[in-house]
């Protein structure tokens, strides 16, 4: 089921249910669909889930990076009046989920990151993706699911039509470079956020290693793996992902 894209002041969101917040964001490749286990099934346990289009391509070339991103996020929390939000963030989502995090800890209940950037320099891809390509961009988009079959011909065609768009790709680089900037090593273990951490046990993007770095710097943090599973759990596997998310949220009271 498609769903309604709000267009409120500067924000694009989808927003379902009532309840405690929950803000998902998207990768750089990744668009709101991606999230669609999750906005099905969080609005009917108790949660209002928005899924805001991030500016990724919108901001000045000069402002496009992971910070203004974090910034853009709290802008839009105060802007839909949320407290004590649950910020569930995937690839450069994750990225940013902890980012606003570390700099606005007091309106963060909860954090949850899946296959994040933030700690390994090879989260956005290795090398410079190829234009007009259209096989090379097709197995780049399966090598990011352990089962290729996810990359749908509408996502390779998404992710084909971005790097063929000039300003686009120069933007999609120029957030690649800021991610690896942004290395948060030396934030994590300052940051005492209750974080669920879900990763692919098969993710090449985001490889398990990273996961357990994750889990090893942030003091309050719980690791969880699906078998079978590449960079997007919550695509690949959204009924696992929706178990494990709603059992840990269950079992610290959020």
């Amino acid at each position: 089921m498609e769903n309604q894209i709000i267009a409120d002041g500067d924000y694009r969101y989808i927003e379902k249910g009532e309840g405690t917040p929950m803000i998902i964001l998207h990768g750089l490749m990744g668009g709101l669909s991606n999230f669609q286990g999750v906005t099905d099934y969080f609005p009917q346990k108790g949660y209002k889930v928005l899924v805001p289009e991030l500016p990724i391509y919108d901001m000045p070339l000069l402002k496009t990076n992971v910070k203004n991103f974090a910034k853009y996020l709290e802008r839009f929390i105060e802007y839909k009046g949320l407290k004590d939000v649950i910020l569930l963030g995937n690839s450069l989502g994750g990225h940013i989920g902890l980012l606003h995090t570390k700099l606005y800890p007091e309106m963060v209940r909860a954090l949850v990151i899946t296959g994040s950037s933030g700690l390994y320099e090879s989260a956005m891809g290795d090398g410079y993706p190829k234009r007009g390509d259209y096989e090379f961009i097709k197995k780049k988009a399966e090598d990011v699911f352990y089962d290729p079959k996810v990359a749908t011909k509408e996502i390779v065609d998404e992710v084909y039509a971005t790097v063929n768009d000039r300003m686009k790709l120069v933007k999609t680089l120029s957030i690649a470079k800021s991610a690896i900037r942004h290395n948060m090593s030396k934030d994590l273990p300052k940051m005492t956020t209750p974080t669920c951490i879900i990763w692919g046990e098969n993710d090449t993007v985001t490889p398990p290693r990273v996961a357990e770095e994750f889990h090893e710097l942030l003091p309050d943090s719980e690791l969880f793996w699906i078998p079978k599973c590449g960079h997007a759990p919550m695509m690949e596997h959204p009924h696992d992902f929706n178990t494990i998310l709603e059992s840990w949220l269950i079992k610290r009271g959020f």
